[in-house]
């Protein structure tokens, strides 16, 4: 099954050149993809257009078989493809580590019995249960960054998309999130910096030049 399927995507900020111009790409169910190029060249902007966070100007989003266009069709998409962004501070905004957690699952209607269930899951699976009542702002940046992909996995996503997570992580949390994301089953699109973690998790690759993707 065809996950993420973009055809021939255009994209550029108001009053500047283009950043995506004719962009297209497959990912398919349990595929493992990294996305390299410069920085500024719109791999951010890819993800973001993958999830309907930004409109491309031209091109089609076609996700899970279907295609879409308006943010209708992208309700469905962002509770079934997790996305981990650049900066931790984006995404969590609880109090704590369980209501972070907790917060996604109670959207999707699960109950507070349920979420708690699943936040405890999560941590256990993750190694992470002794940071589950700590105050989130004060946690260390590497702790943050796990932490950040703990909400994401409590959605119980169908595919990842991973925006730079060894940002801020030292090496032993680098290697400890190598570990935990090679043992999913999730498809998994990538962007790391890091060439090492790039050919450990998603050796598949695709370099984002010139507005276009080409195999590398």
């Amino acid at each position: 099954m065809t996950i993420l399927q973009l055809d021939d995507i255009h994209f550029a900020y108001a009053g500047q050149a283009p950043i995506l111009a004719g962009a297209s790409m497959q990912l398919e169910a349990g595929q493992r993809l990294s996305i390299t190029g410069p920085n500024g060249a719109g791999k951010s902007t890819l993800f973001r257009i993958s999830l309907g966070l930004q409109s491309p100007t031209a091109g089609q989003v076609t996700v899970f078989g279907k295609p879409r266009n308006v943010e209708a069709d992208f309700l469905d998409v962002r509770r079934r493809v997790g996305l981990v962004f650049q900066d931790p501070d984006d995404q969590l905004f609880c109090p704590t580590v369980a209501e972070d957690i907790a917060f996604g699952p109670l959207n999707l209607g699960r109950s507070k019995e349920e979420a708690l269930q699943i936040v405890d899951r999560v941590l256990t699976d993750l190694d992470l249960m002794h940071l589950k009542e700590r105050i989130t702002h004060k946690l260390s940046g590497g702790e943050k960054r796990l932490v950040t992909l703990a909400t994401v996995l409590a959605m119980e996503p169908e595919a990842l998309l991973l925006d730079e997570p060894t940002n801020a992580l030292d090496t032993k949390n680098e290697a400890r999130l190598l570990e935990i994301l090679q043992a999913l089953p999730q498809a998994i699109l990538l962007v790391s910096h890091s060439p090492a973690f790039r050919q450990a998790l998603a050796p598949d690759s695709l370099i984002l030049e010139d507005g276009q993707l080409i195999s590398a």
